[in-house]
C-alpha cells in the first residue's frame, strides 16, 4: 500500500476565467478500487490528465507509483493483436496474459487476428488484460463501458472487482456497484472521497442534501424573523430618541437618564439581533453549494391515431452476405417503452435503422404506420459542429425550449457560445436528446442515448420517461436504466 498525495491542486485551461480545480487536497490509497463520478464537464478526464502530468498546474501531486491510462491508443488498427499487447507491455509473460484473457472470457485466438477484426468488447478486454499485467502501476480507466453490451459489462465488472489499484470513470450505476469500494465525486463546490460503492454514496448524498435543504429553510425563516425584530427594535429606538427633548403626556419634564438607559438597552438588543442574524447568514452560506440542479424535464409527444405504430413479423436484416438478425417478431403499441437488448453485433442498430425508414436490405414483414413521425437519436455524435442556435434553426425546433432543456441537463450558459465540436462526449449526447425532446413526434427511437452521459442526467431522463410515458424504442446497455424504464424487452 502507498498513498497518492494531492495538495492544493489548482488548474484552469488557458483563456478560461474559472478554475476547474481550486486548492483541492486529498489522499488516495493505491489499493483502492476508486469510482470517479461527476456531471459532464466537471473535469473527470482533466483530473486523470493532471495525474498523468499532461498539464501544468498549481499545487502538488506526489506518488510512489506510475500512472497508466486506459484506453491505450492504438494508432494502426490493422496491427496484429499480440503486437498491440507487446506495444503496451513489452515485458509481458505469455501465461500471465492467457490468465487475464481467461478471466475476461476472451479466447486465445484473438491474439492472432488483426486488432480491427475484434469487436469493441473484445478490444476493451484485451487492452484491460494487457494493462493489468503492469506491476507498480495505478490504472486510470476512463469510461470502459461505452461500447460494452450488458453481458460484457458484467464480465468486466467481475474482473475489476478482483483487482485493485485503479480509478474508474463510469456512469453505469450497476457497473460501479459491482466493482468499486470507494467513490471520488467531483461536486459543484469541492471534491470528496467516500468509502463504499455508488449506491451508498448516492444514499449519503441524498441524506446530506435533504438535511441541508431543511436547515436552509429553517435558517431562512430565522433570518426573516430576526430581520423583522431588528426593524421593530429600530422603530422603538427612534420613538424613544424623539422623547429626549420632549415632555411626558402629563406635562412633566422627561427623565433623560431613564430615556438614555432605555435607548442603550434597545441598542444592545439591536446589536444582539444583528449578531444572531449575521451568524444565521454565515451558516446559510455554507449550505446548498453541492446541491445539483436536476429540475424535471418535460415532454409533449404527438398522439398517433392508431394503437399500433410498428410491426415486425419474422423480419431478417442483411448486409451483403451477412445476416445481422433473423426472424424477429414484435410490435410497438401506443405507450410501449421497448428495450432492444442483446450482444454487440446481434442486430439491434440494424432494426433501429429499419424502423426509422433507412434504406436497408431485409426480408419478412415490416409495417410502420402511415405518416408516422419519428425522432431519432443515433449513437454517433461526430456530425455535431457549429453553434446551438444554428443547430436549433436547422432542425426546426424552438431555440428557447432547446436551451432550457440543456440548462436543466447541467449546461452552463457559457456553453451556448461554444462550437459543438469542442463539447465533451456527454454534452454532445445531451444535445441530441434535447433536440429529440423538442421535436413533435409519435415515436422516440434512441440508439444508445446514454453513452458518456453522467449519472444524475440519466436519472433525470429516467424520471421524464416514467412521468410522461412516451412511446419509445431504445437500445441501451445500462442495466438499471433498462430495468427501470422498459415495459417490453426484445432480446436478440
Amino acid at each position: 500500500m502507498s498513498l497518492i498525495n494531492i495538495a492544493n491542486l489548482t488548474f484552469a485551461y488557458e483563456g478560461s476565467y474559472d478554475n476547474i480545480f481550486d486548492n483541492v487536497s486529498l489522499q488516495i490509497d493505491t489499493d483502492w478500487k476508486l469510482g470517479l463520478t461527476g456531471r459532464n464537464g466537471r473535469g473527470k478526464t482533466t483530473f486523470l490528465n493532471l495525474l498523468l502530468g499532461k498539464f501544468e498546474h498549481g499545487g502538488r501531486i506526489s506518488a510512489s507509483v506510475g500512472f497508466e491510462y486506459f484506453p491505450f491508443p492504438v494508432d494502426d488498427l490493422s496491427t496484429n493483436t499480440l503486437d498491440v499487447v507487446r506495444e503496451i507491455y513489452p515485458d509481458y509473460v505469455h501465461w500471465e496474459l492467457m490468465r487475464e484473457l481467461s478471466l475476461l472470457k476472451v479466447s486465445e485466438d484473438v491474439l492472432d487476428r488483426p486488432f480491427d477484426s475484434l469487436s469493441n468488447g473484445e478490444r476493451t478486454k484485451v487492452l484491460l488484460a494487457a494493462l493489468f499485467l503492469k506491476e507498480n502501476s495505478f490504472l486510470l480507466i476512463d469510461e470502459p463501458t461505452n461500447h460494452l453490451d450488458m453481458e460484457a459489462r458484467t464480465i468486466v465488472g467481475d474482473y475489476l472487482r478482483m483487482k485493485s489499484g485503479f480509478i474508474l470513470v463510469s456512469h453505469d450505476r450497476s457497473f460501479l456497484d459491482r466493482c468499486v469500494d470507494h467513490i471520488l465525486s467531483i461536486n459543484k463546490a469541492d471534491i470528496e472521497v467516500q468509502r463504499g460503492n455508488f449506491s451508498s454514496w448516492w444514499e449519503n448524498k441524498q441524506r446530506q442534501d435533504q438535511f441541508e435543504l431543511a436547515e436552509n429553510d429553517k435558517l431562512r425563516k430565522d433570518i426573516k424573523r430576526l430581520a423583522d425584530a431588528a426593524q421593530r427594535t429600530s422603530h422603538w429606538s427612534d420613538e424613544v430618541e424623539k422623547t429626549k427633548n420632549g415632555t411626558r403626556n402629563s406635562g412633566s419634564k422627561v427623565d433623560k437618564g431613564y430615556v438614555g438607559r432605555k435607548a442603550a438597552k434597545m441598542m444592545k438588543r439591536s446589536k444582539a439581533i444583528e449578531h444572531r442574524q449575521q451568524s444565521a447568514l454565515d451558516e446559510k452560506a455554507k449550505l446548498l453549494k453541492n446541491i445539483e440542479n436536476a429540475d424535471g424535464l418535460k415532454l409533449s409527444q404527438l398522439a398517433y391515431p392508431k394503437s399500433r405504430l410498428v410491426e415486425l413479423d419474422r423480419a431478417s436484416v442483411r448486409y451483403g452476405d451477412k445476416t445481422a438478425c433473423r426472424d424477429v417478431s414484435f410490435a410497438i403499441e401506443q405507450g410501449d417503452r421497448v428495450a432492444l437488448t442483446g450482444r454487440n453485433g446481434s442486430g439491434k442498430s440494424s432494426l433501429i435503422k429499419l424502423i426509422c425508414g433507412e434504406p436497408i436490405d431485409y426480408s419478412g414483414t415490416f409495417r410502420a404506420g402511415s405518416q408516422l413521425k419519428i425522432s431519432y437519436v443515433l449513437q454517433d455524435t461526430s456530425h455535431l459542429h457549429g453553434n446551438l442556435t444554428d443547430y436549433a434553426r436547422d432542425h426546426g425546433i424552438d431555440e428557447s425550449l432547446f436551451k432550457a432543456i440543456l440548462r436543466k441537463l447541467d449546461f452552463a450558459r457559457v456553453q451556448f457560445e461554444k462550437e459543438m465540436s469542442a463539447f465533451s462526449g456527454g454534452q454532445k449526447k445531451k444535445v441530441l436528446i434535447a433536440r429529440s425532446l423538442c421535436e413533435k413526434a409519435h415515436l422516440l427511437v434512441w440508439d444508445e442515448p446514454l453513452n458518456f452521459i453522467d449519472v444524475i442526467s440519466r436519472m433525470q431522463i429516467e424520471e421524464l420517461l416514467l412521468e410522461y410515458s412516451p412511446t419509445i424504442v431504445f437500445v441501451e446497455h445500462d442495466r438499471e436504466f433498462c430495468d427501470n424504464i422498459a415495459t417490453k424487452t426484445i432480446r436478440l
